[in-house]
Protein backbone atom coordinates (compact mmCIF):
# COMPACT_ATOMS: atom_id res chain seq x y z
CA UNK A 1 0.00 0.00 0.00
CA UNK A 2 1.10 3.52 -1.19
CA UNK A 3 0.32 6.37 1.29
CA UNK A 4 -1.32 9.22 -0.54
CA UNK A 5 1.61 11.66 1.23
CA UNK A 6 3.89 9.55 -1.20
CA UNK A 7 6.33 6.55 -0.73
CA UNK A 8 5.57 3.38 0.45
CA UNK A 9 4.28 2.63 4.24
CA UNK A 10 6.57 1.75 6.81
CA UNK A 11 6.03 -0.93 9.18
CA UNK A 12 5.48 1.04 12.32
CA UNK A 13 7.88 1.86 14.63
CA UNK A 14 7.68 4.33 17.27
CA UNK A 15 9.85 7.46 17.57
CA UNK A 16 10.45 6.32 21.21
CA UNK A 17 10.19 10.31 21.91
CA UNK A 18 7.99 9.13 24.52
CA UNK A 19 4.97 11.13 25.87
CA UNK A 20 4.53 14.98 25.18
CA UNK A 21 4.40 17.26 28.18
CA UNK A 22 1.19 18.80 26.92
CA UNK A 23 -2.19 16.43 27.52
CA UNK A 24 -3.33 16.02 23.95
CA UNK A 25 -6.72 17.01 22.42
CA UNK A 26 -8.84 13.92 20.98
CA UNK A 27 -11.06 14.02 18.53
CA UNK A 28 -12.39 10.32 17.85
CA UNK A 29 -14.27 9.95 14.66
CA UNK A 30 -17.08 7.04 14.18
CA UNK A 31 -18.29 6.15 10.50
CA UNK A 32 -21.43 3.79 11.06
CA UNK A 33 -21.57 0.83 9.04
CA UNK A 34 -18.21 1.62 7.18
CA UNK A 35 -17.20 -1.22 5.03
CA UNK A 36 -13.11 -2.77 5.38
CA UNK A 37 -12.49 -1.92 1.63
CA UNK A 38 -14.99 1.01 1.60
CA UNK A 39 -11.46 3.99 1.38
CA UNK A 40 -8.99 4.51 -0.93
CA UNK A 41 -6.07 3.56 1.75
CA UNK A 42 -7.44 0.54 2.47
CA UNK A 43 -7.63 -0.51 -1.82
CA UNK A 44 -11.11 0.97 -2.64
CA UNK A 45 -11.04 2.03 -6.47
CA UNK A 46 -14.74 2.92 -6.39
CA UNK A 47 -14.92 5.01 -3.91
CA UNK A 48 -13.39 8.54 -3.53
CA UNK A 49 -11.59 9.36 0.28
CA UNK A 50 -8.67 11.89 -0.02
CA UNK A 51 -8.97 13.45 3.10
CA UNK A 52 -8.98 10.23 5.15
CA UNK A 53 -6.18 8.71 2.73
CA UNK A 54 -4.56 11.99 3.69
CA UNK A 55 -4.97 11.43 7.47
CA UNK A 56 -3.92 7.64 7.57
CA UNK A 57 -0.53 9.00 5.45
CA UNK A 58 0.07 11.43 8.27
CA UNK A 59 -0.18 8.82 10.82
CA UNK A 60 -0.90 5.27 11.68
CA UNK A 61 -3.19 2.20 9.36
CA UNK A 62 -4.11 -0.62 11.34
CA UNK A 63 -4.19 -3.94 8.91
CA UNK A 64 -5.63 -5.77 12.35
CA UNK A 65 -8.10 -3.11 14.33
CA UNK A 66 -11.31 -4.47 15.41
CA UNK A 67 -14.35 -3.19 16.69
CA UNK A 68 -16.06 -3.96 20.44
CA UNK A 69 -19.05 -6.10 18.78
CA UNK A 70 -20.31 -6.52 15.42
CA UNK A 71 -23.28 -4.22 16.66
CA UNK A 72 -23.39 -0.41 16.36
CA UNK A 73 -24.94 0.19 20.14
CA UNK A 74 -22.59 -2.29 21.95
CA UNK A 75 -19.72 -1.26 20.12
CA UNK A 76 -20.34 2.43 21.31
CA UNK A 77 -20.84 1.11 24.91
CA UNK A 78 -17.39 -0.45 24.74
CA UNK A 79 -16.10 2.86 23.35
CA UNK A 80 -17.23 4.84 26.03
CA UNK A 81 -16.89 2.77 29.03
CA UNK A 82 -13.90 0.76 27.77
CA UNK A 83 -15.11 -2.95 29.16
CA UNK A 84 -17.11 -5.58 27.33
CA UNK A 85 -20.68 -4.87 26.23
CA UNK A 86 -21.92 -7.55 28.15
CA UNK A 87 -21.15 -5.97 31.42
CA UNK A 88 -23.97 -3.92 30.80
CA UNK A 89 -27.46 -4.89 30.29
CA UNK A 90 -27.61 -2.31 27.27
CA UNK A 91 -25.01 -4.11 25.74
CA UNK A 92 -26.99 -7.36 25.47
CA UNK A 93 -29.24 -6.26 22.89
CA UNK A 94 -28.41 -6.31 18.77
CA UNK A 95 -28.86 -3.66 18.62
CA UNK A 96 -30.06 -1.66 21.38
CA UNK A 97 -33.66 -0.82 20.80
CA UNK A 98 -35.26 -0.88 24.31
CA UNK A 99 -36.80 2.11 25.77
CA UNK A 100 -36.65 1.22 29.61
CA UNK A 101 -34.87 2.68 32.77
CA UNK A 102 -32.10 -0.03 32.91
CA UNK A 103 -31.07 -0.15 29.40
CA UNK A 104 -28.62 2.57 28.84
CA UNK A 105 -25.13 3.29 30.33
CA UNK A 106 -25.93 4.56 33.87
CA UNK A 107 -25.43 8.39 34.57
CA UNK A 108 -22.94 6.52 38.16
CA UNK A 109 -21.13 4.60 35.41
CA UNK A 110 -17.75 5.79 34.81
CA UNK A 111 -17.19 6.93 31.05
CA UNK A 112 -14.25 8.51 29.10
CA UNK A 113 -15.75 11.75 28.57
CA UNK A 114 -16.35 11.61 32.40
CA UNK A 115 -13.15 10.77 33.47
CA UNK A 116 -11.50 13.17 30.55
CA UNK A 117 -14.35 15.75 32.44
CA UNK A 118 -12.20 15.24 35.40
CA UNK A 119 -8.91 15.91 34.46
CA UNK A 120 -10.27 19.36 32.73
CA UNK A 121 -11.01 18.73 28.90
CA UNK A 122 -14.17 20.49 27.69
CA UNK A 123 -16.22 16.91 25.75
CA UNK A 124 -18.49 17.54 23.31
CA UNK A 125 -20.63 14.75 21.24
CA UNK A 126 -21.70 15.18 18.00
CA UNK A 127 -23.83 12.53 15.78
CA UNK A 128 -25.21 9.44 16.96
CA UNK A 129 -25.13 8.16 20.56
CA UNK A 130 -27.36 5.42 20.54
CA UNK A 131 -26.38 4.22 24.44
CA UNK A 132 -30.22 4.48 26.05
CA UNK A 133 -32.81 6.66 25.78
CA UNK A 134 -34.83 9.76 27.44
CA UNK A 135 -35.58 10.75 30.16
CA UNK A 136 -33.13 7.98 31.72
CA UNK A 137 -29.88 8.30 29.24
CA UNK A 138 -28.42 10.45 27.21
CA UNK A 139 -24.71 12.04 26.23
CA UNK A 140 -24.89 14.88 28.65
CA UNK A 141 -25.98 11.96 31.79
CA UNK A 142 -22.61 9.97 30.74
CA UNK A 143 -19.94 13.03 30.74
CA UNK A 144 -20.38 14.97 27.78
CA UNK A 145 -20.50 18.52 28.12
CA UNK A 146 -22.27 19.43 25.06
CA UNK A 147 -24.19 17.41 22.71
CA UNK A 148 -25.81 17.79 19.37
CA UNK A 149 -27.19 14.79 17.44
CA UNK A 150 -29.69 11.82 17.59
CA UNK A 151 -30.30 9.40 20.24
CA UNK A 152 -31.69 6.22 18.40
CA UNK A 153 -29.65 4.10 16.06
CA UNK A 154 -30.50 5.78 12.95
CA UNK A 155 -32.12 8.79 11.46
CA UNK A 156 -33.49 10.18 8.32
CA UNK A 157 -30.33 12.48 6.89
CA UNK A 158 -33.04 15.17 6.03
CA UNK A 159 -35.93 14.73 7.74
CA UNK A 160 -33.97 13.76 11.23
CA UNK A 161 -36.64 11.37 12.13
CA UNK A 162 -35.93 7.95 13.57
CA UNK A 163 -36.58 4.22 12.93
CA UNK A 164 -40.56 4.80 13.96
CA UNK A 165 -40.69 8.21 12.84
CA UNK A 166 -40.30 10.53 15.40
CA UNK A 167 -38.22 13.68 15.47
CA UNK A 168 -34.63 12.89 16.68
CA UNK A 169 -32.69 15.78 17.01
CA UNK A 170 -31.57 17.26 19.85
CA UNK A 171 -29.54 19.78 21.36
CA UNK A 172 -28.19 18.52 24.86
CA UNK A 173 -31.93 16.86 25.78
CA UNK A 174 -33.99 19.46 24.02
CA UNK A 175 -35.24 18.70 20.41
CA UNK A 176 -34.58 21.20 18.01
CA UNK A 177 -35.49 21.22 14.03
CA UNK A 178 -32.28 21.85 11.79
CA UNK A 179 -32.38 21.81 8.07
CA UNK A 180 -29.59 20.68 6.17
CA UNK A 181 -27.92 17.21 5.51
CA UNK A 182 -27.31 15.47 8.85
CA UNK A 183 -23.43 14.54 7.43
CA UNK A 184 -23.20 18.07 6.92
CA UNK A 185 -24.20 19.56 10.00
CA UNK A 186 -22.42 16.93 12.26
CA UNK A 187 -19.39 18.32 10.38
CA UNK A 188 -20.23 22.20 11.12
CA UNK A 189 -21.32 21.57 13.97
CA UNK A 190 -17.98 19.65 15.18
CA UNK A 191 -15.76 21.78 13.17
CA UNK A 192 -17.30 25.23 14.98
CA UNK A 193 -16.33 23.62 18.49
CA UNK A 194 -12.73 23.06 17.54
CA UNK A 195 -12.44 26.22 16.70
CA UNK A 196 -14.32 27.85 19.79
CA UNK A 197 -11.81 25.35 22.04
CA UNK A 198 -8.31 25.97 20.12
CA UNK A 199 -6.40 26.20 23.41
CA UNK A 200 -7.98 22.86 24.55
CA UNK A 201 -7.80 20.22 26.16
CA UNK A 202 -10.68 18.87 24.15
CA UNK A 203 -12.13 15.94 23.86
CA UNK A 204 -15.19 15.90 20.52
CA UNK A 205 -16.64 12.54 19.81
CA UNK A 206 -17.70 12.47 16.66
CA UNK A 207 -20.20 10.45 15.66
CA UNK A 208 -21.78 9.96 12.02
CA UNK A 209 -24.34 7.92 10.83
CA UNK A 210 -23.21 7.97 7.37
CA UNK A 211 -22.95 5.55 5.64
CA UNK A 212 -25.63 3.60 7.49
CA UNK A 213 -28.77 3.33 5.61
CA UNK A 214 -31.19 5.50 4.33
CA UNK A 215 -29.58 5.73 1.34
CA UNK A 216 -29.69 9.22 1.01
CA UNK A 217 -26.35 11.03 -0.63
CA UNK A 218 -26.58 14.70 -0.27
CA UNK A 219 -28.71 16.15 -3.15
CA UNK A 220 -31.52 13.38 -2.38
CA UNK A 221 -33.92 15.18 -0.43
CA UNK A 222 -37.39 13.56 -1.89
CA UNK A 223 -36.22 10.61 -0.76
CA UNK A 224 -36.23 12.00 2.38
CA UNK A 225 -39.32 13.58 2.19
CA UNK A 226 -40.88 10.27 0.20
CA UNK A 227 -40.32 8.15 3.74
CA UNK A 228 -41.48 10.64 6.05
CA UNK A 229 -44.72 10.38 4.22
CA UNK A 230 -44.08 6.41 4.31
CA UNK A 231 -44.33 6.58 8.16
CA UNK A 232 -47.66 9.46 8.05
CA UNK A 233 -49.49 8.05 4.90
CA UNK A 234 -49.14 4.79 4.91
CA UNK A 235 -48.21 3.74 8.62
CA UNK A 236 -45.32 1.30 7.17
CA UNK A 237 -43.26 -0.28 10.02
CA UNK A 238 -39.71 1.18 9.33
CA UNK A 239 -38.88 2.51 5.93
CA UNK A 240 -36.41 4.31 6.99
CA UNK A 241 -34.42 0.82 6.83
CA UNK A 242 -35.21 1.22 3.08
CA UNK A 243 -35.22 -1.73 2.19
CA UNK A 244 -36.18 -0.94 -1.47
CA UNK A 245 -33.04 1.55 -2.14
CA UNK A 246 -29.48 2.53 -2.74
CA UNK A 247 -26.86 1.11 -4.95
CA UNK A 248 -23.47 0.58 -5.20
CA UNK A 249 -23.02 4.64 -6.81
CA UNK A 250 -25.49 5.70 -3.97
CA UNK A 251 -23.51 4.04 -1.24
CA UNK A 252 -20.47 5.82 -2.88
CA UNK A 253 -22.03 9.11 -2.52
CA UNK A 254 -22.55 8.58 0.96
CA UNK A 255 -18.59 8.00 1.44
CA UNK A 256 -17.70 10.69 -0.04
CA UNK A 257 -20.22 12.73 2.07
CA UNK A 258 -18.55 11.81 5.23
CA UNK A 259 -15.14 11.98 3.57
CA UNK A 260 -15.95 15.75 2.52
CA UNK A 261 -17.37 16.18 6.21
CA UNK A 262 -14.37 14.41 8.05
CA UNK A 263 -12.10 16.92 5.57
CA UNK A 264 -14.18 20.27 7.10
CA UNK A 265 -13.26 18.90 10.46
CA UNK A 266 -9.62 18.26 10.02
CA UNK A 267 -9.13 21.56 8.09
CA UNK A 268 -10.43 23.54 11.69
CA UNK A 269 -7.93 21.69 13.53
CA UNK A 270 -4.94 22.87 11.10
CA UNK A 271 -6.66 26.33 11.32
CA UNK A 272 -6.66 26.16 15.32
CA UNK A 273 -3.07 25.22 15.32
CA UNK A 274 -4.41 22.12 17.03
CA UNK A 275 -3.72 19.60 14.53
CA UNK A 276 -0.02 18.77 15.92
CA UNK A 277 -1.58 18.27 19.48
CA UNK A 278 -4.64 16.50 18.93
CA UNK A 279 -4.65 12.82 18.77
CA UNK A 280 -7.17 11.73 15.78
CA UNK A 281 -8.99 8.06 15.65
CA UNK A 282 -10.53 7.05 12.56
CA UNK A 283 -12.76 3.82 12.79
CA UNK A 284 -16.14 2.19 12.12
CA UNK A 285 -18.57 0.56 14.86
CA UNK A 286 -18.74 -1.97 13.01
CA UNK A 287 -18.30 -3.90 9.34
CA UNK A 288 -20.21 -3.09 6.31
CA UNK A 289 -23.55 -4.42 5.49
CA UNK A 290 -25.71 -4.38 2.20
CA UNK A 291 -24.19 -2.05 0.01
CA UNK A 292 -20.27 -2.15 1.53
CA UNK A 293 -17.41 -3.92 0.52
CA UNK A 294 -15.54 -6.09 3.16
CA UNK A 295 -13.41 -8.22 0.39
CA UNK A 296 -11.63 -10.28 1.42
CA UNK A 297 -13.52 -10.77 4.76
CA UNK A 298 -16.80 -13.21 4.72
CA UNK A 299 -19.48 -11.80 6.73
CA UNK A 300 -20.75 -8.59 7.49
CA UNK A 301 -22.49 -6.50 10.35
CA UNK A 302 -24.28 -8.65 13.15
CA UNK A 303 -21.23 -11.66 12.44
CA UNK A 304 -17.98 -12.71 14.91
CA UNK A 305 -16.48 -13.87 11.53
CA UNK A 306 -14.09 -11.21 10.26
CA UNK A 307 -16.19 -8.91 8.19
CA UNK A 308 -18.49 -8.24 10.60
CA UNK A 309 -15.53 -6.65 13.32
CA UNK A 310 -12.49 -5.98 11.33
CA UNK A 311 -12.61 -2.17 10.34
CA UNK A 312 -10.69 0.45 8.97
CA UNK A 313 -8.57 2.40 11.55
CA UNK A 314 -6.36 5.56 11.55
CA UNK A 315 -4.72 7.40 14.39
CA UNK A 316 -2.74 10.59 13.99
CA UNK A 317 -1.00 12.17 16.26
CA UNK A 318 1.89 14.40 14.71
CA UNK A 319 3.53 15.37 18.00
CA UNK A 320 4.10 11.80 18.85
CA UNK A 321 3.71 9.29 16.03
CA UNK A 322 6.08 9.35 12.91
CA UNK A 323 3.59 9.53 10.00
CA UNK A 324 2.84 6.91 6.50
CA UNK A 325 3.17 3.77 8.49
CA UNK A 326 1.02 0.88 8.99
CA UNK A 327 0.76 -2.07 11.84
CA UNK A 328 -0.71 -5.17 11.82
CA UNK A 329 -0.63 -5.65 15.35
CA UNK A 330 -4.39 -6.81 16.47
CA UNK A 331 -6.44 -3.78 18.68
CA UNK A 332 -10.12 -3.66 19.88
CA UNK A 333 -11.95 -0.87 20.43
CA UNK A 334 -11.65 -1.07 24.71
CA UNK A 335 -7.94 -0.66 24.07
CA UNK A 336 -8.45 3.29 22.58
CA UNK A 337 -10.43 3.97 25.86
CA UNK A 338 -7.30 2.92 27.89
CA UNK A 339 -5.17 4.70 25.72
CA UNK A 340 -7.00 7.83 25.14
CA UNK A 341 -7.14 7.88 29.60
CA UNK A 342 -3.27 7.54 29.76
CA UNK A 343 -2.08 9.86 27.17
CA UNK A 344 -4.63 12.58 29.18
CA UNK A 345 -3.00 11.78 31.99
CA UNK A 346 -5.76 10.34 33.81
CA UNK A 347 -6.82 6.78 35.06
CA UNK A 348 -10.05 4.30 35.02
CA UNK A 349 -12.33 4.22 38.07
CA UNK A 350 -10.70 1.40 40.57
CA UNK A 351 -14.10 0.31 41.07
CA UNK A 352 -14.73 0.06 37.27
CA UNK A 353 -11.52 -1.83 35.85
CA UNK A 354 -10.97 -1.85 31.77
CA UNK A 355 -10.92 -4.60 29.21
CA UNK A 356 -8.98 -2.82 26.74
CA UNK A 357 -5.01 -2.55 27.10
CA UNK A 358 -3.26 1.14 27.37
CA UNK A 359 -1.00 0.84 23.94
CA UNK A 360 0.75 4.45 24.88
CA UNK A 361 3.71 2.79 25.64
CA UNK A 362 3.78 1.11 22.36
CA UNK A 363 3.03 3.78 20.33
CA UNK A 364 5.46 6.52 21.65
CA UNK A 365 7.84 4.85 24.39
CA UNK A 366 9.28 2.10 21.91
CA UNK A 367 7.77 -0.51 24.12
CA UNK A 368 7.00 -3.90 22.62
CA UNK A 369 3.28 -4.55 21.70
CA UNK A 370 1.60 -5.47 24.70
CA UNK A 371 -0.33 -9.00 23.25
CA UNK A 372 -3.39 -9.71 24.56
CA UNK A 373 -6.42 -11.85 23.95
CA UNK A 374 -9.25 -9.69 21.94
CA UNK A 375 -12.89 -11.58 22.97
CA UNK A 376 -16.32 -10.91 21.56
CA UNK A 377 -19.60 -12.37 22.73
CA UNK A 378 -22.97 -12.32 20.82
CA UNK A 379 -26.63 -13.91 21.72
CA UNK A 380 -24.90 -16.66 18.65
CA UNK A 381 -21.63 -16.44 18.41
CA UNK A 382 -18.49 -16.49 20.36
CA UNK A 383 -14.60 -15.30 19.27
CA UNK A 384 -11.27 -14.86 20.94
CA UNK A 385 -8.53 -13.74 19.08
CA UNK A 386 -4.93 -14.28 20.32
CA UNK A 387 -1.57 -13.36 17.84
CA UNK A 388 -2.32 -15.03 14.66
CA UNK A 389 -5.26 -17.41 16.10
CA UNK A 390 -9.02 -16.75 15.94
CA UNK A 391 -10.73 -19.26 17.67
CA UNK A 392 -14.68 -18.94 16.25
CA UNK A 393 -17.77 -20.38 18.32
CA UNK A 394 -20.48 -20.40 15.95
CA UNK A 395 -24.19 -21.32 17.42
CA UNK A 396 -25.88 -20.87 14.27
CA UNK A 397 -26.77 -23.87 11.61
CA UNK A 398 -23.74 -24.49 9.89
CA UNK A 399 -25.87 -25.38 6.90
CA UNK A 400 -26.93 -21.59 6.56
CA UNK A 401 -23.30 -20.47 6.30
CA UNK A 402 -21.93 -19.92 3.12
CA UNK A 403 -19.89 -23.23 1.76
CA UNK A 404 -19.02 -25.00 5.52
CA UNK A 405 -19.68 -28.31 5.52
CA UNK A 406 -22.72 -29.22 7.60
CA UNK A 407 -21.25 -31.35 10.65
CA UNK A 408 -23.63 -31.04 13.34
CA UNK A 409 -22.45 -30.16 16.71
CA UNK A 410 -18.70 -29.34 15.40
CA UNK A 411 -19.14 -25.53 16.17
CA UNK A 412 -15.54 -24.67 17.55
CA UNK A 413 -12.90 -23.36 14.48
CA UNK A 414 -9.60 -21.55 14.74
CA UNK A 415 -8.12 -20.31 11.81
CA UNK A 416 -4.78 -18.32 11.49
CA UNK A 417 -6.43 -15.00 10.22
CA UNK A 418 -2.91 -14.00 9.11
CA UNK A 419 -2.87 -15.76 5.98
CA UNK A 420 -6.86 -16.68 5.89
CA UNK A 421 -9.10 -13.93 6.59
CA UNK A 422 -11.87 -15.23 4.78
CA UNK A 423 -11.80 -18.13 7.36
CA UNK A 424 -12.24 -20.92 4.97
CA UNK A 425 -9.36 -23.21 6.16
CA UNK A 426 -10.35 -24.53 9.87
CA UNK A 427 -7.17 -25.34 11.66
CA UNK A 428 -8.39 -26.97 14.68
CA UNK A 429 -7.49 -30.68 13.88
CA UNK A 430 -4.07 -29.69 13.31
CA UNK A 431 -3.72 -27.28 16.35
CA UNK A 432 -5.99 -28.96 19.09
CA UNK A 433 -3.90 -28.07 21.94
CA UNK A 434 -4.48 -23.98 21.00
CA UNK A 435 -8.29 -24.42 20.24
CA UNK A 436 -8.58 -26.48 23.91
CA UNK A 437 -6.40 -23.14 25.26
CA UNK A 438 -8.78 -20.23 23.23
CA UNK A 439 -11.73 -22.11 23.98
CA UNK A 440 -11.02 -22.25 27.50
CA UNK A 441 -9.85 -18.48 27.63
CA UNK A 442 -13.20 -17.43 26.08
CA UNK A 443 -14.57 -19.69 28.22
CA UNK A 444 -13.10 -18.05 31.15
CA UNK A 445 -14.15 -14.61 30.14
CA UNK A 446 -17.86 -14.96 29.13
CA UNK A 447 -18.42 -16.68 32.53
CA UNK A 448 -17.46 -12.92 34.25
CA UNK A 449 -20.44 -11.15 32.04
CA UNK A 450 -23.97 -10.92 32.29
CA UNK A 451 -25.54 -14.39 30.99
CA UNK A 452 -27.37 -13.72 27.30
CA UNK A 453 -31.31 -13.75 28.17
CA UNK A 454 -33.21 -16.81 26.34
CA UNK A 455 -35.57 -14.65 24.75
CA UNK A 456 -33.01 -12.57 23.50
CA UNK A 457 -33.92 -9.55 21.22
CA UNK A 458 -30.92 -10.42 18.85
CA UNK A 459 -31.32 -14.20 18.57
CA UNK A 460 -32.95 -14.83 15.19
CA UNK A 461 -35.86 -17.45 14.86
CA UNK A 462 -34.93 -21.12 13.70
CA UNK A 463 -36.32 -22.03 9.87
CA UNK A 464 -39.34 -23.21 10.02
CA UNK A 465 -39.93 -26.27 10.79
CA UNK A 466 -36.06 -26.52 12.21
CA UNK A 467 -34.48 -26.98 15.34
CA UNK A 468 -34.14 -24.10 17.89
CA UNK A 469 -30.04 -23.47 17.66
CA UNK A 470 -28.83 -22.26 21.03
CA UNK A 471 -26.46 -19.35 21.83
CA UNK A 472 -23.05 -20.76 23.53
CA UNK A 473 -23.21 -20.84 26.84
Amino acid sequence: MTGSAGGAERTFTSTGRGRPERPPNILFILADDLGWADLGCYGSTAIRTPNLDRLAARGVRFTHGYAGSPWCSSTRISLYTGRFPGRLQAGLEEPLTTHAPGNGIPADHPTLASLLTEAGYATAMFGKWHCGWLPWYSPLRSGFGTFFGNLDGAIDYFEHVNTIGEPDLYEGETPVEQAGYYTSLLSERAAAYIADHRDGPFYVQLNYTAPHWPWEGPEDRAVGREIRRRYRQDRENSPLMHLDGGSLAKYAELVEALDEGVGRVLAALEDAGAAEHTITLFTSDNGGERWSKNWPFVGEKGDLTEGGIRVPLILSWPAAVAGNQASDRPVITMDWTATLLAAAGTAPHPDWPLDGVDLLPWLVDGADFPDHDLFWRTSNQGALRRGRFKYLRDGRDRAVLGNWPRRFGDYHLLYDVTVDGRERADIAEHHPDVLAELRAAWERTAAGLLPVPPAHPGRPRPPEGGPVVSAPD
